[in-house]
């Protein structure tokens, strides 16, 4: 059994696949094509749908936290040294952070709020979080269709936007309707 996941613009991968009903490669093809926008892919295997969704639901991989995301928890840097190289004490205090260089120690001269839960990481509390090797976010895929045998199924509940009316929308000339 062979995978192989595509990611590239959205555009390209809509373009093979026929954007169109006179221009799609197999049977509706067109409507995937429709809901490639944004940060969307396509990964092709012979595998049955359940294992696939099942493999993505267990693959979850954390990552360090950006701008605008929300908190997972509140972290507290207890005032003391901290175990971070000498050299980025100056970054840390052009971040917020309240530090100095003891005998060549950084040390936090009080307690500091990096974040609270629940609220938006500003950039300089990401970044802080970041230098700490606080992965806070957590990236997984979404499984939104399936294509087999020119039939589309739509998976995801929390996105419409790949559903795609059998009736009038398949009419040739209706290609801008999304």
């Amino acid at each position: 059994v062979r995978e192989a996941v595509v990611s590239t613009q959205s555009t390209g991968m809509a373009l093979s696949l026929g954007r169109t009903i006179e221009a799609e490669y197999k049977k509706d093809l067109h409507k995937v094509s429709k809901g490639l926008v944004g940060k969307r892919g396509l990964l092709f295997t012979n595998k049955q749908v359940d294992e696939v969704k099942d493999w993505f639901a267990s693959h979850k991989q954390y990552c360090y936290a950006r701008s605008g995301s929300v908190a997972t928890e509140t972290v507290v840097l207890p005032e003391g040294p901290l175990d971070l190289p000498h050299p980025m004490e100056p970054q840390l205090r052009q971040l917020g952070l309240p530090t100095r260089l003891k005998e060549g120690v950084i040390v936090l001269d009080q307690e500091h709020t990096v974040c609270s839960a629940g609220k938006p990481l500003t950039t300089q509390q990401a970044v802080i979080l970041k230098h700490l090797g606080n992965s806070m976010a957590e990236f997984q895929v979404e499984l939104i269709s399936c294509w087999s045998e020119g039939k589309l199924t739509i998976l995801s509940e929390n996105n419409s936007s790949m559903e795609v009316a059998d009736d009038v929308n398949d009419e040739p000339g209706d290609e801008n309707e999304i």
